[in-house]
């Protein structure tokens, strides 16, 4: 089943119409030739609710379909998670946003690092910043995502920190840091509820003094392994674990053991 997002005035509820509008009209109509009487998926992209729904009529520039019912169950996870990540070279941000969608990322924030070798001036951090938009939306309704997740203009390192402040959980993999052990602990710390973020470097990571701002504004190091891994693996390797362990939660606690 295919799934589109409108903004949430598209969603009459009253009188049970929702229309879709934009670039999704030609989608529907010419690339996927769709009729009426097919089945979709709606969201807002806000409320994290699926409204499924029968197309009645494709005009135009509009079309209009019937609100059949609601589903409440969320795919979000129970906790915001936010990716500030360091800026890569080439197109790896692009993998790496699609990626962190699908694995469940609240917000992603490119980060102009010390060792980043990207580096954008206005005009062009405004248009890329359109595309990973777009990217993530894309990611967004490939995963069936409920919310879509915003990719917020690029901001530097010490700024990153004083945004990741008032977080429940703050973490950064550096090389140099704790064992294993140490990393395993506070991911089975993370609870439902909290605003969790996640440094990762730039090839060839954070400087030292970036650490050391870091750790002196209450942002815990954590390894990843023995291993160093790339920038486009380390964050996917982060949200993977705490994917398991915020879901693992949920089941717990729906099975009341």
């Amino acid at each position: 089943m295919y799934q589109f997002f409108v903004e949430p005035n598209q969603i009459n509820l009253s009188d049970k119409k929702v229309m879709i509008l934009g670039s999704d009209v030609n989608h529907m109509k010419n690339v996927l030739r769709m009729k009426p009487g097919e089945e979709i998926s709606v969201s807002n992209g806000q409320d994290g609710r699926e409204y499924r729904c029968g197309i009645l009529e494709l005009g135009e520039e509009a079309i209009v379909c019937e609100l059949r019912f609601i589903k409440e169950d969320n795919v979000e996870l129970p906790s915001r998670i936010y990716l500030f990540q360091g800026l890569p070279k080439a197109d790896k941000m692009e993998l790496i946003i699609q990626k962190a969608v699908e694995l469940g990322v609240y917000q992603v924030i490119p980060v102009a690092a010390k060792r980043c070798v990207v580096k954008l001036d206005e005009k062009k951090a405004s248009s890329k910043i359109a595309r990973w938009q777009g990217i993530a939306e894309a990611a967004a309704k490939q995963s069936k995502r409920g919310v879509i997740p915003q990719v917020s203009g690029v901001m530097g390192f010490s700024q990153a920190v004083k945004m990741a402040s008032d977080m429940d959980v703050r973490l950064i993999p550096y090389e140099l840091a704790e064992g294993m052990k140490k990393t395993k602990e506070m991911i089975n710390l993370l609870k439902p509820g909290q605003d969790i973020a996640v440094f990762i470097g730039p090839e060839g990571g954070f400087e030292e003094s970036e650490v050391q701002l870091a750790m002196e504004n209450g942002i815990e190091p954590i390894t990843l392994g023995k291993r160093i891994l790339r920038t486009e693996t380390a964050g996917m390797t982060v949200l993977s674990w705490m994917m398991y362990a915020l879901e693992g939660l949920e089941e717990t606690e729906c099975s009341g053991e």
